[in-house]
């Protein structure tokens, strides 16, 4: 009689292809990426840093009201949306805007949903940062953890149904796996044999609470291992890694209906949100070296740095220029409309029933009785 262990004899590998310096690792086996590509990539990592840093100063100066950074993760968001094709329908927690930027999410969209103007697809009815795009099969943000996570294997065993050259993605960070969502559809998807590539963003930390309090098993990936579910460990800060595995996925994924399982290991180098001081629960120090040592955008830059497709002016001109058009974008956002109170009811209903209308009402004149209470923006 054998017990199967409690852990394995060896840890699951971790796919790398850039060393820290920006090197390739020899044997890595990876696909080669054109000049075009790889400098897009780049440009858009750049872009994404620069949106979190400008629109977490607009936070702070009380211009929008909540902020979520991707500093650390820049490589996963772009690296991974890379790798797919504008036919894959994304699933994203609320951590992956760089896929929405990559497949063309003007900045001025990202200021409008931020400020929650008139221009905003979702009216001003979700906080900041809570994207969506039917142009882009980006499926609108949802704060509640991992209840993506199923939605993805539906709509990946709808495609499969309508035989769909495509498939469904969803992103999750390693808090998400401790829900019971995380599990249901890794189960489903496994059964139904549905084309989903699961991205878990392993950045060490669910808010305040580090893996180590989450789970004893060996990460991520070993428990797509447990459901039937094909899967891989791949450096996270490591923008060809990720471009390899994603890309190779997508293949088997579509071509052999199966889902697969990604993890991503990485490090959240930014708070958790702007309604979170990291500082408290973990150390400075720790944080800055993740900062300047790993740095996922610095590491692919010297890759196309080494290939001479990047230099030091090119670098100056895309900073420069990324940050007058976001600047630019955010005095727009500010100077656009609210939108109308009636906005709040409708899009639910195609025809607005009773007990609507009579919220409207009293909302209208609660309005009217204590005007200094509400926002002198808002059309009525």
């Amino acid at each position: 009689m054998r017990f199967i262990s409690e852990s394995p004899n060896a840890h699951t590998h971790c796919y790398r292809v850039l060393d820290e310096n920006g090197q390739l690792i020899k044997h890595s086996n990876f696909i080669q990426v054109s000049e075009e590509i790889a400098v897009k990539m780049y440009s858009n990592m750049v872009s994404l840093q620069t949106l979190d840093t400008i629109f977490y100063e607009a936070q702070r100066q009380g211009r929008i009201s909540f902020y979520v950074t991707t500093i650390g993760e820049e490589a996963i968001n772009i690296a991974s949306a890379a790798a797919l094709t504008p036919e894959d329908f994304v699933f994203p927690q609320y951590r992956e805007p760089g896929v929405l930027l990559w497949r063309g999410f003007t900045l001025q969209e990202f200021a409008n949903q931020c400020f929650g103007n008139k221009a905003d697809y979702g009216k001003g009815r979700q906080m900041p940062i809570h994207y969506g795009s039917n142009k882009h099969k980006y499926f609108t943000v949802s704060s509640t953890i991992a209840t993506q996570i199923p939605h993805a294997v539906g709509a990946a065993y709808s495609l499969k149904m309508d035989k769909k050259d495509a498939c469904a993605v969803t992103y999750f960070g390693d808090g998400g796996t401790s829900e019971g969502d995380f599990h249901a559809a890794l189960n489903f998807a496994a059964v139904t044999e549905a084309p989903v590539i699961f991205i878990c963003r392993n950045n060490g930390w669910a808010i305040s609470t580090p893996t180590s309090d989450q789970f004893r098993s060996d990460g991520i990936a070993v428990r797509g291992q447990a459901y039937g579910v094909r899967s891989i460990r791949v450096d996270g800060n490591d923008a060809l890694a990720i471009y390899r595995a994603v890309h190779a996925a997508r293949k088997m994924a579509v071509n052999e209906h199966r889902p697969i399982l990604i993890e991503a290991v990485t490090y959240r180098v930014g708070h958790h949100s702007t309604s979170d001081d990291s500082t408290k629960y973990r150390p400075a120090d720790e944080i800055k070296w993740w900062r300047m040592a790993r740095d996922p955008v610095t590491r692919f830059r010297k890759w196309i740095e080494s290939n001479g497709w990047w230099s030091g002016e090119a670098e100056s001109q895309l900073r420069s220029s990324i940050r007058n058009q976001l600047l630019h974008a955010i005095q727009l956002a500010e100077k656009v409309e609210k939108p109308a109170v009636e906005d709040l009811f409708t899009d639910v209903y195609d025809d607005l029933p009773p007990n609507l209308r009579e919220q409207e009402k009293l909302l209208r004149e609660t309005i009217n009785r204590h005007p200094k209470d509400y926002p002198s923006d808002v059309p009525l």
